[in-house]
């Protein structure tokens, strides 16, 4: 009996023995590894259709710049973020674009800064004549970083968001009479933009300007309503302006800068994502359009030479002269425009 029971303890242990060797070698079932998350940045865009409005034709940088940034922006996006581009004003003049920019209606825009004085005043900080001899000397001094802060505060408190300056180099005046002095200016009447700062720089040569809607310009200058206009090269040809007139005058007293703006309630509700690739997409957008513009700039010069107009370059003297004439407007914008935002612009 005793030896029975021996025998059943020993096949007990060996049971017990085999079931724990069998549990050891069994299989663990795997837990399911959690799948990778999806990108955050290509999460957080989301799906936009957008337009972009400007007055100038196609064949322009204005348009150059706003198409390099929709496309870049859809690149960016995954097609998530669409711009679609109106030229031509088919969406309104600058002041009406700028009044669809602000009530939602037009998304982005591209103008020169000229038109917006009406609705930001302190932008006439542009408009200080012959400030910057060179157009390098203008990109310096919108790249920098001190009066970027500063100007960018003045497009928020207007209703837009600022997001980066191009430019077509600098405005020249275009007319049937000759100026090799300052006395030539004299009673010239000469179309300028809708721009208060404008008119007082002229009349400080003693030219007679005349504000024009930009679409009566070239009849304007064909029947004889006036003698000259001003503008950048790029939009000297691309209106064939330089065909009812002899002369072009290299007075560079401005440069002809370019904004792409948004409405800000737009801008600030966009997530940091896409935040990120508007941001992106105009710097790179910006550099490409500054490089048309010089190239730009020298292959309309050219042109104009061929229809037989005459370049009529500006000596330093007369250049001098004009610079002492405008000094009381310049003195005007200062104290309208504030030593702050002046002192900025100038790298002061």
């Amino acid at each position: 009996m005793r030896k029975l029971k021996s025998i059943v303890s020993i096949l007990l242990v060996l049971v017990l023995a085999f079931s724990l060797t069998a549990c050891a070698q069994k299989p663990v079932a795997e837990t399911p590894s959690t799948p990778a998350a999806p990108s955050t940045g290509a999460a957080e865009i989301g799906e936009h259709s957008w337009n972009l409005a400007l007055d100038s034709p196609e064949d322009t940088v204005t348009y150059l710049y706003g198409k390099k940034f929709a496309d870049l922006v859809s690149e960016a996006s995954g097609g998530k973020m669409k711009i679609q581009i109106f030229a031509n004003g088919t969406l309104g003049g600058d002041r009406e674009l700028l009044e669809s920019a602000l009530g939602g209606d037009v998304n982005f825009i591209v103008q020169t800064t000229a038109p917006q004085v009406n609705f930001m005043p302190q932008l006439a900080v542009f408009d200080l004549p012959v400030a910057y001899a060179t157009i390098e000397e203008v990109r310096t001094a919108l790249d920098n970083q001190k009066f970027m802060d500063t100007i960018n505060q003045v497009y928020a408190d207007g209703g837009y968001k600022l997001l980066g300056y191009a430019d077509q180099s600098f405005r020249v005046m275009t007319t049937n009479k000759k100026v090799e002095s300052l006395a030539d200016f004299k009673g010239q009447k000469i179309r300028t933009m809708e721009n208060p700062n404008h008119l007082a720089f002229w009349k400080a040569l003693n030219a007679n300007p005349a504000p024009m809607a930009f679409a009566e310009v070239y009849i304007g200058l064909q029947q004889g309503t006036i003698d000259a206009q001003e503008n950048p090269y790029e939009v000297i040809v691309a209106n064939k302006l330089y065909e009812q007139q002899d002369y072009v005058i290299q007075t560079n007293h401005l440069p002809h800068i370019l904004s792409l703006i948004t409405n800000k309630t737009l801008f600030d509700g966009l997530n940091d994502a896409e935040k990120a690739i508007l941001e992106d997409a105009i710097v790179e957008a910006k550099a490409y359009a500054r490089e048309q513009a010089d190239t730009r700039a020298e292959e309309r010069l050219a042109k104009i030479k061929e229809s037989g107009t005459e370049i009529v370059p500006v000596s330093a003297e007369l250049y001098q002269e004009i610079k002492t004439a405008a000094q009381p407007v310049y003195d005007q914008i200062s104290q309208k425009v504030g030593a702050e935002l002046v002192n900025a612009y100038l790298g002061k």
